[in-house]
């Protein structure tokens, strides 16, 4: 049976319910190389919140660092409006303070990786993420206009660097086929511990809505599934009708059953939550969000002739090995670019530009 840790915890005295989940759900991390991966939608201020509390995360640095862990990386890949400034992401949400001089900009690495068939033959995921010994993912209580909820597992979507995530979107083709994206995305690696920063939570048209909800909980679990249905059932929502619980269920990932889970803590409804519209048509429909989507898939680096030195840079740090020098100058093999604009962020003379 899948336990669920609910502790009560305001962003003064995380550490405490931290402390709890690691008790509850120990892990050896002594001698072991550490990736703690927070939500990090995209630039923004943590009052907003959007992101995993800075909070959140440093009492986990400080209880990882204080296992033992050989290395820690704390790491995520923005998403849809944020390709290529994973760095200015961090710093703007306070979480590059937060993670104690362990950030690492885990986009610029990567690894391929086979998938579902039925998608893409093949995803880039961030090295880090495929080469930690343990995975331990922070999402953020809060609702999602395509998924409904976005807990612990939508949270693994960020292990994929860059425009792949809008691909993804785009080749799914509907809401439903989506959920079953999300979970293909997270059996890749799937975490260790889910520490849920549902303190301040997120209801109406998430995952960036400004309807934010006073909550006062830390959730852990060892199984996202069952966190996931907790979540689920917080929010007024049954889990066994979202259909991203139903395949992680068929995958023998966990179960959604609230019977078939262990609630440490007081489980309680949220009174009057507000959910997306459930079935996630409005935002599959909605003309302007698939435009962005799209654009998103098309952009491609282009260098400045005026600008660019030809130092090599962007090329170097391609991580799916997409750019190499011609003439002084980087050209890109449309084909292999995963559009995760490491090469944006890395060009020293600022010379790139997306076309």
């Amino acid at each position: 049976m899948s336990k669920v840790l609910i502790h009560p915890a305001s962003y003064e005295n995380a550490a405490l319910a931290v402390d709890k989940a690691f008790e509850t759900f120990p892990l050896e991390l002594r001698g072991r190389k550490v990736l703690i991966k927070p939500n990090v939608l995209r630039a923004s201020e943590a009052k907003e919140g959007i992101v995993t509390n800075p909070a959140v995360l440093r009492a986990v640095v400080e209880k990882v660092e204080g296992l033992g862990a050989a290395s820690i990386i704390v790491g995520d890949n923005p998403g849809l409006f944020d390709y290529g400034t994973n760095e200015a992401s961090f710093r703007k949400t306070g979480l590059m303070e937060a993670s104690m001089g362990h950030y690492q900009n885990i986009g610029d690495d990567s690894v391929k990786v086979p998938f579902n068939a039925g998608f893409l033959p093949s995803v880039s995921v961030s090295r880090a993420v495929m080469e930690a010994d343990v995975v331990i993912s922070l999402p953020k209580f809060k609702t999602h206009g395509l998924t409904i909820i976005t807990g612990a597992i939508k949270n693994s979507y960020g292990i994929l660097p860059g425009a792949q995530k809008a691909t993804l979107h785009k080749l799914a083709g509907n809401p439903a086929r989506f959920h079953e994206a999300v979970v293909e995305v997270f059996r890749l690696r799937v975490p260790d511990l889910f520490i849920v920063d549902a303190i301040v939570g997120m209801e109406g048209n998430g995952p960036a809505s400004p309807e934010l909800r006073d909550i006062g909980l830390i959730l852990a679990s060892d199984n996202a599934v069952a966190m996931d249905a907790v979540i689920a059932a917080m929010m007024g929502c049954q889990p066994g009708g979202l259909r991203f619980l139903q395949k992680a269920k068929e995958l023998g990932l966990g179960d959604y059953d609230l019977g078939a889970i262990e609630v440490i803590g007081e489980l309680k409804r949220l009174p009057g939550f507000k959910l997306p519209p459930m079935s996630g048509e409005a935002l599959a429909r909605n003309d302007a969000i698939q435009q962005l989507i799209h654009s998103r898939t098309i952009l491609r680096p282009e260098a400045d002739p005026a600008r660019c030195t030809g130092c090599g840079t962007c090329a170097g740090h391609c991580p799916a090995d997409a750019l190499s020098m011609s003439d002084g100058l980087p050209k890109v093999d449309t084909a292999a670019c995963i559009a995760c604009f490491c090469c944006q962020e890395m060009c020293p003379e600022k010379a790139i530009a997306l076309r």
